[in-house]
């Protein structure tokens, strides 16, 4: 049978760490309030003589401190510290009454009746509206609004008697995104930094229409149509790893303009992992995305028109795409290609030589140590099978009898366009 002691009966370090190790009954009752528990805790201080303990003596003591009054180990050695320090434990009662309201539930009520009157202006705007009712028109009640900082106006706005009184609903403020880089991207003389854009083919009694992804590289102007029937990444993800897998050369950039189909997680993640630069066009810069949008009109738009074509067409456009489309533009017609000087005013101008036209796939094959560029797998002997099985007319003949027989299903007649 064990013997129940009590907390007095505890005299020895070796008794407290039986204690503590639950082999010994001892009884026990929790400290009514603070100030006996503080006299407790010092007189147990004193009773084993800590000051003169060793360090493992010590920590015994503190976890029986610990255990019988409750007290955390930091709160445990603060009260020690202050025994160590006056030789007694008194508790420090701290009563604070608080900050003292400057502005009163009524200055409260006055400034959202003054935002109602005015349809909320901004906290200048008020804190102007208050001076004056104080100064001018001398309406004593706005006086302690008069002095108030603007900072501290809008914090009042937020407050509960302001919200009770008015609630106010301000316009979602954007945020910007950070997937991408707003910058001109800087191919060097090299292919592979293409710029994209996206053409709508309308809509007809609130239906959406087919929609082109065009892209476009920049230096040898190599293009690439994707048509699908929606710009969700559904739809979209696909149609570009598509589009980035038909370039030659290995893809090192990507443009594009702000558009939410482009500027996405799941855009910047398939870039990501292609190890993709990815930039964008910036604000003010209307030329960054000029080279396609230029090709927009020439390509695109000239080709397919600006009337509505349902989006169950995607697939057969597409096709067009792949089968006549991309090699006409890429393999058999002729582009400009710019030559940059500096005019006596210091303004870039460009120039266009008759000599310097030619198609993106010659323009291709004119760079110097080309083969590097090529994808693994892609050399130009594949190439010029597809550049020169057929003639420059003979591929545009049958681009315009494809391009009559997709119309006519569509239709049901051959298209009109200028």
């Amino acid at each position: 049978m064990k013997t129940i002691m009590k907390l007095e009966e505890l005299k020895t370090i070796d008794q407290l760490d039986t204690f503590l190790s639950g082999t010994q009954a001892v009884a026990f009752s929790v400290m009514g309030d603070k100030d006996t528990c503080y006299r407790w805790i010092q007189g147990e201080l004193v009773k084993f003589r800590y000051v003169t303990l060793s360090r493992p003596a010590r920590g015994v003591v503190i976890r029986y401190l610990m255990k019988v009054s409750g007290y955390s180990r930091q709160q445990i050695t603060r009260l020690i510290a202050q025994y160590r320090q006056h030789g007694r434990l008194q508790r420090r009662q701290r009563t604070v009454a608080g900050f003292q309201y400057q502005y009163t539930a009524e200055d409260i009520r006055l400034l959202a009746a003054m935002d109602e009157r005015h349809d909320t202006p901004c906290g200048q705007a008020i804190k102007k509206l208050c001076e004056r009712a104080c100064t001018v028109f001398g309406q004593a009640e706005y006086k302690r609004l008069s002095a108030i900082s603007v900072s501290h106006l809008y914090n009042l706005r937020k407050s509960t008697t302001y919200t009770r009184q008015r609630c106010h609903f301000a316009k979602t403020q954007p945020k910007a995104s950070t997937i991408g880089e707003r910058r001109k991207p800087q191919p060097n003389g090299q292919p592979g930094y293409i710029r994209i854009d996206t053409v709508h083919q309308g809509d007809l009694d609130k239906q959406k229409g087919v929609y082109h992804i065009n892209a476009v590289d920049e230096h040898t102007q190599f293009e690439i149509v994707v048509s699908v029937e929606k710009i969700s990444e559904h739809h979209l993800i696909p149609a570009l790893e598509q589009l980035l897998d038909s370039f030659p050369f290995t893809v090192l950039g990507f443009h594009s303009d702000n558009g939410s189909e482009y500027i996405n997680k799941r855009v910047a993640g398939l870039l990501e992992k292609l190890r993709i630069e990815f930039t964008k066009s910036r604000s003010r810069y209307s030329n960054d995305n000029a080279l396609a949008e230029s090709k927009n009109g020439a390509v695109v738009r000239k080709l397919f028109g600006y009337s509505h074509i349902p989006q169950r067409w995607a697939a057969l456009i597409n096709t067009f795409n792949q089968q006549h489309l991309n090699p006409y533009i890429n393999f058999h017609r002729p582009c400009f290609f710019p030559e940059t000087y500096t005019d006596a005013k210091g303004k870039q101008r460009k120039l266009y030589r008759y000599e310097n036209m030619m198609t993106p796939y010659d323009k291709l094959k004119s760079l110097p140590q080309a083969e590097s560029y090529l994808k693994p797998g892609a050399s130009f002997e594949i190439l010029d099978q597809l550049a020169y099985q057929i003639s420059d007319n003979e591929a545009a003949d049958q681009l315009q009898k494809a391009r009559q027989r997709l119309f006519k299903t569509i239709h049901g007649r051959t298209p009109k366009t200028g």
